[in-house]
């Protein structure tokens, strides 16, 4: 009787074994990028998670206006992408456009675009149900400055005009950057309940509830206290919450300092600050973005400038506080944005002033970064982002 069971059971233990043995998927790359010289606008490409590697030639290059900041729908058929035009551009009215993805192809395809009612949109993201679209209008100038808009989106993921701005008092401590707001992220928090916006001009993070059954045109609401106030000058720029959602992380542009935070029910209460610059001179100081493993143990955060520099860190499970444990040139110039693969094995640089995307070798278990493998000529590339195949 055994032998006759034995076929049976090593067929099964060799179609678990192919199973569990076959190769992953390859994503696909999106790179959002500036547009006043030879970009055409966004590029999807194909990149190999074996090797590390970006197939030079795209897949489709979908022509935008300066399509700085991408955001994904969490089911990846849409792609919502800020139209960063403003002052001295040949287009000076900030916009936001809803793309579709197509499940089996991936081509995207334009299906709305409206003003965002401010200047050089730097940043979106979705709120947690996907029904409003909240915008970072940056705001180069002077005036009007900086603003948050917030858009409904349609069923079909058409964008629906703005129906909710708010705008910031600035410290005008820097006179010459921060005379007026300039939001720079808009971020919910892990439930969805509150919405959190960096303003660099205002040295201060906005906290806002999510309400639209009260008021759908107008679902932000200010919360109390209203803002976390920062250090003058310091300049705040994006917030990253925890993969756990009990911790928050903050860079700071002007200062080049990560802050870590407590979070619970719409507050933010500060626990660590940690110097990227280490009293660099002011060159050196330009914090950017900042970006969590998905296992949650390592961050990892840009310092542009004259640094160029990722920084490793690891994450403290007991309470969110950060251990540098790595320092790692760009291999370029001005990492404006950067990401990891999904499989977790790289990790690449959108590195603006020197025209490239840049692949690095991560090891998960350790998550230090390696060797350079490749550069990717690109021109001002701003935002990468993955997408999965089907």
């Amino acid at each position: 009787m055994k032998l006759k069971w034995l076929p049976l059971l090593m067929a099964s233990s060799v179609g678990a074994m192919s199973a569990s043995a076959a190769p992953e998927r390859d994503p696909e790359l999106l790179v959002g990028s500036y547009t006043q010289g030879k970009s055409q606008g966004i590029y999807r490409l194909q990149f190999d998670s074996q090797k590390g590697r970006i197939t030079p030639e795209p897949l489709q290059v979908f022509k935008a206006a300066n399509p700085s900041w991408l955001t994904l729908s969490k089911d990846q058929s849409r792609l919502f992408v800020v139209n960063e035009n403003g002052q001295g551009q040949s287009d000076v009215v900030g916009r936001v456009s809803s793309l579709s993805i197509d499940p089996s192809t991936h081509e995207l395809r334009l299906l709305s675009q409206v003003k965002t009612l401010g200047e050089n949109p730097t940043h979106s993201s979705l709120s947690g149900d996907e029904k409003f679209l909240f915008v970072a209008n940056y705001g180069v100038g002077v005036d009007p400055g900086g603003s948050l808009a917030v858009l409904p989106i349609s069923f079909d993921g058409q964008l629906q005009p703005v129906t909710q701005m708010s705008s910031h008092q600035p410290s005008r401590v820097n006179p010459e950057r921060q005379v007026s707001a300039h939001v720079h992220s808009v971020v919910s928090s892990p439930d969805g309940k509150f919405v959190f916006a960096s303003d660099l001009g205002a040295d201060k993070v906005f906290v806002y509830r999510y309400d639209p059954a009260t008021n759908p045109e107008h679902p932000l609401v200010a919360s109390t206290p209203e803002a976390i106030e920062l250090p003058p000058g310091s300049g705040p720029r994006h917030l990253l919450f925890s993969n756990d959602g009990k911790h928050a992380y903050l860079t700071t542009e002007m200062s080049a300092q990560v802050f870590v935070f407590d979070y619970d029910n719409g507050q933010l209460k500060q626990r660590q600050t940690v110097d990227l610059a280490r009293g660099m001179p002011a060159q050196n100081r330009a914090a950017g973005a900042l970006h969590a493993s998905a296992d949650g143990k390592f961050l990892y955060v840009s310092n542009r400038g004259k640094a160029n520099e990722i920084l490793v860190f690891a994450i403290d499970p007991a309470n969110g506080e950060l251990n540098e444990i790595q320092r790692r040139s760009v291999d370029g110039d001005h990492p404006r944005e950067f990401t990891l693969s999904p499989n977790g094995k790289f990790l690449l640089i959108a590195n603006q002033m020197s025209n490239e995307i840049v692949v690095l070798e991560r090891d998960p278990a350790t998550g230090k970064l390696g060797k350079t493998l490749q550069k990717l000529a690109m021109d001002a590339p701003s935002d990468v982002k993955f997408i999965q195949r089907p």
